[in-house]
Parts: structure tokens; C-alpha cells; sequence
């Protein structure tokens, strides 16, 4: 019986996890390698790590934990959790089952990109939604954002602290007068042309053939879980103006007893340091759970 199973095992997960571990609890962590910041070269905006290759703080962390003898790390995807607090049982897609008294889901999300032909090659690399993770390397160059959601003029808008910005609804974000004018207030440029694709590092090739040159482009992503497993738990989802997280109360409780949630999956905004801070803020509240269960 694991004291607790943590399903993620991303930044969020690892950092409840040596919460937990320092605290000398059995911890169980199962991870399906589904870290959302997988397609980016490097991480930044973190304290004492900015700019490092991204993958470098995977490593280094999991190395780390594995120093602490109570750590079980199993790379599979957890499909489904079962029964009550402190008598769950975790189910694993290789078929292994595994028990423990609290579950904390650090799973993430995906992020769902606009039908534009060839952003996916591009996200991560020279289309990114987080301009504290990515503008400054831009240089203050020209950026363009792509409309996607009601959040793209907004980020529009915010970008200008960063370059000098094109906006481009692409039919899929609606301006009225009032953000048209509160834009090009801000020295936003609108093109209202519509996108055929994106070319070389970070163009834009309108419908009517004209190519626009950008050092980077930036946009609104909608998310959602990437593990339906919260969902089959009975835990309730609620709608953010990012997309769908897992609803939590203010221990990172779910709304199931006894399955704590944390990390992308139930934050917003997101980044590194974010996401590392709502870990360990969540390791602590399960470690009070088994020492005050009746608190």
C-alpha cells in the first residue's frame, strides 16, 4: 500500500513527490511521459535554471528523487482509478494494479491548436502561447499572433511588450469597435487577410498569396485534460478562459475525498515555476491529509 500514488510525473509531480518523500511517506509515482513543455529547446523564466535545454530539469529531478529510498517510479499510463480514501487502486494500461491511500493527479493538459497547416511542426519551437516563456529571446523583432479564441487580442495586446505586433483573427476571433480600437491604440497592426499556412521558421502565407516575415508567433491555446481518468473518478471538471481544468478546493482537494489535483490540470496561468510551486503547495496538503485525516 502506497501512502500515495502520483499520476504525472512532469514538473508538478515531482515536486509534490519530494515533498512527500522528505516527508518519509511511500510515494508511488506513474508517469505516461506526456510533459507538455516536451516540444520546447529550452525552458525559461524559471529562477536559477532559465534557459537551460528542457529536458536537462527531467532528467536532473528524476535523478534526484530516486535518491530517496520510499520512491516507486513506473513509466505507463494510469487508465483508470478506483474505490475510496485511503483504499484506492490504480490501474495501469500494462494491466498492473497499484493501492494507495491518497491520489494526487498531476496529469496536465494538451493543448488544442487552431487548423492552420503547419503549426503543429512549429508549437514549441517558433509558435509558443506564453510570452513570459518565450518573448524575450525574440528580441523585440516582429511577432505575430494568431487569432484562435476570445483570449488572442488579449494576448495581442500583452505582446507589445515584447515586439512590434501583427494580429491576425483568421476569422476564428471577432473585434468590435472597442478592442479594434484599444488594439491599434497599443500599436498593434490587424491583418484581417485570412491564413493559408505557415512556411520556413515563423512566416505566415495569407490566402492572397502575400507572405508575412515574423521572429516568432504566438498563440491562444485551449486545454484540457490529458488523462480522462479524473473524469471516470467522478471528479468534476470546470470551465477556465483557457479550457477545461479539474475543479479543486483550496487544500488542491477534487471534488472526489481523498484525490488531490495539481499543476497545469487545475491552475492557471501556466509556466515551469508555476507548475513546481502548485506541486509542492499540493505534496504538503496530502501529507496533512494522513496526519490530520479528520481535519
Amino acid at each position: 500500500m502506497h501512502d500515495v500514488i502520483v499520476i504525472g510525473g512532469g514538473y508538478a509531480g515531482m515536486a509534490a513527490a519530494l515533498q512527500l518523500l522528505r516527508a518519509r511517506r511511500r510515494v508511488l509515482v506513474i508517469d505516461a511521459g506526456m510533459r507538455r513543455n516536451r516540444f520546447a529547446r529550452h525552458t525559461h523564466g524559471f529562477l536559477g535554471r532559465d534557459g537551460i535545454p528542457s529536458n536537462q530539469i527531467v532528467v536532473e529531478s528524476r535523478e534526484q528523487l530516486a535518491m530517496y529510498p520510499d520512491l516507486v517510479w513506473v513509466d505507463d499510463e494510469a487508465v483508470s482509478v478506483s474505490g475510496v480514501r485511503d483504499n484506492f487502486e490504480v490501474s495501469l494500461r500494462r494491466g498492473q494494479i497499484h493501492p494507495g491511500r491518497r491520489i494526487l493527479f498531476a496529469t496536465g493538459v494538451r493543448d488544442t491548436l487552431p487548423a492552420i497547416e503547419g503549426i503543429e511542426a512549429r508549437w514549441g519551437r517558433s509558435v509558443f502561447h506564453c510570452p513570459y516563456c518565450h518573448g524575450y529571446e525574440l528580441d523585440q523583432g516582429p511577432i505575430g499572433v494568431l487569432g484562435s479564441s476570445p483570449m488572442s487580442a488579449h494576448q495581442a495586446e500583452l505582446l507589445t511588450e515584447w515586439g512590434t505586433i501583427t494580429f491576425l483573427p483568421n476569422d476564428a476571433t471577432a473585434l468590435n469597435d472597442t478592442k479594434r480600437d484599444a488594439l491599434q491604440a497599443s500599436g498593434v497592426t490587424i491583418e484581417n487577410t485570412a491564413i493559408e499556412r505557415l512556411e520556413g521558421e515563423a512566416n505566415v502565407r495569407l490566402v492572397d498569396g502575400r507572405l508575412l516575415s515574423f521572429v516568432g508567433l504566438f498563440v491562444s491555446t485551449t486545454v484540457s485534460p490529458v488523462s480522462d481518468a479524473p473524469v471516470r473518478a467522478g471528479c468534476e471538471l470546470e470551465e477556465t478562459p483557457l479550457g477545461t481544468m479539474l475543479r479543486t478546493d483550496a487544500t488542491q482537494q477534487t471534488t472526489i475525498p481523498g484525490i488531490y489535483a495539481c499543476g497545469d490540470v487545475t491552475d492557471m496561468p501556466h509556466s515551469v515555476s508555476l507548475a513546481i510551486g502548485s506541486g509542492a503547495m499540493a505534496g504538503a496538503q496530502v501529507h496533512f491529509s494522513l496526519v490530520w485525516p479528520d481535519a
